[in-house]
């Protein structure tokens, strides 16, 4: 036999696999089909003129081989051929030249990875109401936006759809900064992004952490060789401006951090008078406004914040995968003066404003961006701004109180005492007594098709957490969740303890 490769099939008449030899592998790959046993097999191609039966007489009655290349199955295992031959035993000269093939197999064959059938299922996505911290619904504007055809990233119509981009992020901010884009990635990425530009090995950072957000900011800052100091507050309490002036005065940070909507707790975090604290210390101010934006008023200038960010998934309803930022001068000049380079190539503003065209130069080619989470991203901005910023601000917060009062009138108790406080887009409610927070969940996915979700970080175990973003902020949708949980408290089953 020549080394040149064919792949054949064995077919044996037969109602079960045939049994393993021992040291045979325990993975056979077959299939039943009209009651045969389909073994896919490769051997090697022979010369012209050989025979084609069995070595030394004509083919078993029971076993056929099979030529026909659109059924060859490159690379199955060769115990398949091993079991096959065991089959059929009557025919011993077909065993010895099914040896030299699966040996023949082992030692050429490219593929030892089977075929993943999942694969070749379609997919199937369940129809469910997204009412925990995010990602929410995408209403079919915004689906039917993604799923528009690609065009290149360097294309007038992708650059005029960044453009447009950029000036929804301008009016949600409520800023004029020239640095304002999207990072091609989730909250998580902006939050990086941010920090990464700002600081520098040696740098000092003071990072508010009363959840789960401020815990990862500060971990990231630590990771960028920076001196870190946190300013504590519990889950659910919020900082005044005198814990924050007290934090400043005392480790003198170049950049303070903290979160506008903290949703592991619920909180909203006051903003007033904050930016110009900070300045007044020499600091710039770095807030993440992910799960906050659209729903909770923010004023990037006139609150003097340096660096805002956001997410895709929560208010503006789009798809993850694309997070707003915008950079004031005072935080652009400091990046300008920066030593060294930022550890992220990928996330290093000077490429990105520039192909944002934020600096006036000719854009060049930085990453080939996520274009269909643009196209959607667009709609989530187009789509609050037709609906104003304060309409959106209002809807939020009036269902959030609806939904407030209801949790009340069903005996369960708010995480966050203060009004103010709290969150509107993420509602916390403690878990009640006896109860197990995972049956709640559980109970409203499977019966009610509704996503609700526990706590994240310290709150886990405390709370339930109920969102509504966006679309998702609806009288209507308040009834249904206050109701499936009227459901599951009557229905889930309370410790005795």
């Amino acid at each position: 036999m020549c080394a040149c490769q064919s792949q054949r099939l064995v077919c044996l008449r037969s109602n079960a696999p045939p049994a393993l030899a021992r040291g045979d592998p325990p993975k056979m790959q077959w299939r039943r089909q009209q009651g045969w046993c389909w073994w896919h097999i490769n051997r090697t191609r022979r010369r012209p003129g050989a025979e084609s039966g069995p070595v030394g007489g004509a083919p078993s009655p029971r076993v056929k081989v099979h030529r026909n290349a659109g059924h060859y199955w490159h690379g199955m295992h060769c115990a398949a051929v091993l079991g096959a031959a065991r089959a059929a035993s009557a025919a011993p000269l077909l065993w010895a030249r099914l040896l030299r093939m699966a040996r023949c197999t082992m030692a050429t064959s490219p593929l030892c990875v089977p075929l993943p059938q999942g694969l070749l299922r379609p997919l199937a996505v369940p129809e469910r109401l997204l009412l925990g911290p995010g990602p929410s619904n995408v209403p079919p504007r915004i689906l039917a936006a993604g799923s528009q055809q690609l065009l290149g990233h360097m294309h007038p119509e992708v650059l005029q759809v960044m453009d447009e981009i950029k000036a929804g992020i301008q009016y949600a901010f409520q800023t004029q900064n020239r640095l304002t884009l999207a990072i091609s990635g989730t909250g998580h990425c902006a939050m990086e992004a941010a920090l990464l530009n700002l600081l520098e090995h040696g740098d000092t950072a003071l990072v508010a952490v009363n959840g789960i957000w401020g815990q990862r900011a500060a971990d990231i800052t630590r990771r960028l060789g920076a001196n870190v100091h946190e300013l504590l507050k519990p889950p659910g309490e919020y900082f005044t401006p005198w814990d924050i002036e007290e934090g400043l005065a005392r480790h003198k940070p170049s950049v303070f951090f903290i979160t506008h909507g903290e949703s592991s707790t619920g909180v909203l975090q006051p903003l007033e008078g904050l930016g110009k604290l900070c300045h007044r210390h020499g600091c710039l101010l770095l807030v993440d406004a992910v799960a906050s934006l659209g729903g909770a008023p923010i004023f990037m200038d006139q609150q003097e914040i340096d660096v805002l960010y956001s997410g895709s998934q929560k208010v503006l309803n789009a798809p993850p995968g694309s997070a707003p930022i915008s950079f004031s001068e005072g935080a652009r000049e400091k990046m300008l003066r920066r030593k060294t380079k930022p550890l992220s190539f990928y996330l290093d503003m000077g490429w990105l404003g520039n192909y944002w065209g934020c600096d006036g130069e000719p854009r060049r080619y930085h990453h080939t961006a996520p274009i269909n989470s643009f196209f959607s991203l667009r709609e989530g901005l187009a789509m609050l701004a037709e609906l104003g910023l304060e309409s959106s601000w209002e809807r939020h917060r009036a269902n959030c109180a609806k939904l407030c009062q209801g949790l009340r009138d069903l005996g369960l108790e708010l995480f966050v005492k203060e009004e103010k406080a709290r969150l509107p887009t993420v509602t916390t409610v403690r878990v009640p007594e006896g109860y197990n927070w995972k049956d709640i969940v559980a109970f409203l996915m499977d019966n009610h098709a509704i996503e609700i979700a526990g706590g994240l970080g310290a709150s886990v175990g405390q709370v339930l957490r109920i969102g509504l973003m966006g679309c998702n902020s609806t009288s209507s949708n308040v009834d249904r969740v206050l109701s499936a949980l009227r459901d599951a408290l009557r229905c889930c089953q309370r410790s005795r303890l």
